[in-house]
């Protein structure tokens, strides 16, 4: 099934997806919005928090969307548009679904990956979000317990941070 992506105000998309969902039903179409699980250190103590992977993007799986959506969509607070515009809404292209679909795979809201770190210092991941995607990896912080990965999306280019548990004995 086709997949399409509303672009919305930054923060606001919990309450963006609050208003959308009652406006399909579930057979009609599924709104989907994407968070990984990171550990931040707030006033010297570190917190699991949920943040978004695509901060500001909504994507919904269904077989179309029409201009006529936008109009409903339009005067929803924190819309922005549909990709990529609102007279041209197109669905995601296979690579873009194929990033998407892997990271559906382990939910809306994607945990930490498993890894480990051979003799050269060089990362290597078990299990988890990461797994196919080594080789996008730009940098490692082993103290927070996180990695910058480059993604690309939307003929975007994204830098999202992923945590990890290292797994001591590789």
């Amino acid at each position: 099934m086709p997949y399409f992506v509303i672009h919305v105000r930054t923060g606001s998309e919990e309450d963006f997806l609050s208003r959308v969902e009652s406006m399909f039903d579930d057979s009609e179409a599924r709104c989907i919005w994407l968070r990984r699980s990171l550990r931040i250190r707030r006033r010297g103590h570190w917190i699991e928090t949920l943040v978004p992977i695509f901060p500001g993007y909504i994507f919904i799986e269904a077989e179309e969307i029409s201009p006529t959506h936008f109009l409903r969509f339009k005067p929803i607070p924190g819309f922005i548009r549909f990709l990529q515009s609102n007279e041209n809404i197109e669905s995601l292209s296979e690579a873009d679904k194929k990033l998407l679909l892997h990271f559906l795979s382990f939910g809306q809201v994607v945990e930490k990956s498993t890894v480990y770190f051979d003799e050269g210092s060089k990362i290597r991941v078990l299990s988890g979000p990461l797994k196919e995607l080594e080789g996008k990896i730009i940098k490692v912080d082993r103290r927070k317990g996180r990695a910058k990965v480059k993604l690309d999306m939307f003929e975007n280019s994204f830098l999202i941070d992923f945590g990890f548990e290292v797994l001591e004995n590789g």
